[in-house]
């Protein structure tokens, strides 16, 4: 079985001062997806750039303390890509493949809309850059019979069930009509597959990912499902659990964690 966690680790050095590495360690994770580590290489330490029984590799963001993801493996992969060749993005450390055989993994994180009218636009260029991106992994994993899994926060959150207040946030970025739209049309026509939705189609609170550090967001769980793994449809197939962490918090996100009956040795 090969498990796969994704998490947002709203800074590296923060979650591992709220103990996600001991937590890790209990995990017997294959693979683990990090986003926004708000660091530069320079930043880590030994021990946050190999805990133990695993290796690593990251693209940090050019900014300092901003973004930036990484992805830890038991098994060293066989090509690393860094950025999928848009200059202002990959400027900011958002995506990070790692190929294992005939599976490549991605450590993705889409910008955040919500803190101005700019990033929102640039959340849209982002998209519509990004987008092509997606159509030929697609194209190429058809061709060639590889299985590619995306693994991160999204900031989309996909139907009403993926929310707590869905009616009130119909304006606010990460449930606009257009985001939604774009994460339709790579399902629906581009062939990638939301897996912990396919497990768990019914899947409300249970289900969410991230909450607001404003009010009781957390303690009400009024939360959002913006961190997915999404793949492609041989490798969702082999899906058989998923589940959220929410028993310690090391971060504004809870680890997504899926387990794949599919070997990469």
């Amino acid at each position: 079985m090969l498990r796969i966690l994704s998490l947002n680790l709203n800074g590296i050095r923060s979650a591992a001062s709220k103990g996600v590495f001991e937590w890790l360690a209990t995990q017997r994770a294959d693979i683990v997806c990090v986003q926004e580590l708000k660091a530069q290489l320079a930043d880590l330490t030994p021990a946050l750039r190999e805990p133990p029984g695993y290796g690593a590799c990251f693209h940090a963001a050019e900014k300092k303390g901003y973004s930036g993801v990484g992805i830890y493996y038991r098994r060293a992969p066989d090509r690393i890509v860094e950025g999928f060749g848009n200059a202002e993005f990959d400027a900011e450390g958002r995506y990070l493949q790692a190929d294992f055989g005939k599976l490549s993994v991605v450590s993705l994180y889409l910008p955040s809309g919500s803190s101005s009218d700019e990033r929102q636009q640039a959340k849209f260029r982002f998209l519509g850059q990004f987008r092509p991106r997606l159509e030929r992994l697609a194209n190429e994993a058809r061709k060639s019979g590889r299985e590619i899994l995306l693994c991160g926060d999204w900031n989309i959150a996909h139907r009403e069930i993926d929310l707590k207040n869905w009616k009130s946030n119909q304006k606010n970025s990460g449930f606009l009509p257009e985001e939604r739209s774009w994460l339709s049309s790579v399902f629906d026509d581009l062939g990638w597959v939301d897996v912990h939705r396919k497990l768990l189609p019914d899947a409300t609170g249970e289900a969410y990912t991230w909450w607001s550090n404003r009010g009781q967001a957390w303690a009400k769980n009024v939360g959002w499902r913006i961190d997915y793994q999404i793949a492609t449809p041989g490798l969702a197939a082999t899906a058989r659990q998923a589940g959220v962490y929410k028993e310690q918090r090391f971060s504004d996100h809870a680890p997504l964690t899926i387990d794949y009956e599919f070997d990469i040795t």
